[in-house]
């Protein structure tokens, strides 16, 4: 519910800004860390391709990424969302 409401009041915001602001805002965050700000580089993970930042080494997938990767990788994220306790 509440990841609900915060996607809406973004798509609200979203909405409300201009194309030139859409554009600035883009071209300020394109390709760069959401953590650190550093650039990104795609790297290619079983043949799927995912950003990794060149500063704090985080990696970035898109939704689509995320997906195809749960996939190849479905026993880690079975654990990993099921949690510690079972």
């Amino acid at each position: 519910m509440e990841y609900q409401r915060k996607k809406r009041i973004e798509e609200e915001k979203q909405q409300k800004l201009g194309r030139g602001e859409k554009e600035r805002l883009q071209e300020l965050h394109y390709m760069r860390c959401p953590k650190c700000g550093m650039g990104l580089t795609e790297i290619d993970y079983r043949g799927i391709k995912v950003d990794r930042c060149s500063g704090c080494g985080g990696l970035w997938f898109d939704a689509e990424e995320l997906g195809a990767v749960s996939k190849t990788e479905k026993t880690f994220f079975d654990r990993f969302f099921k949690g510690s306790d079972n």
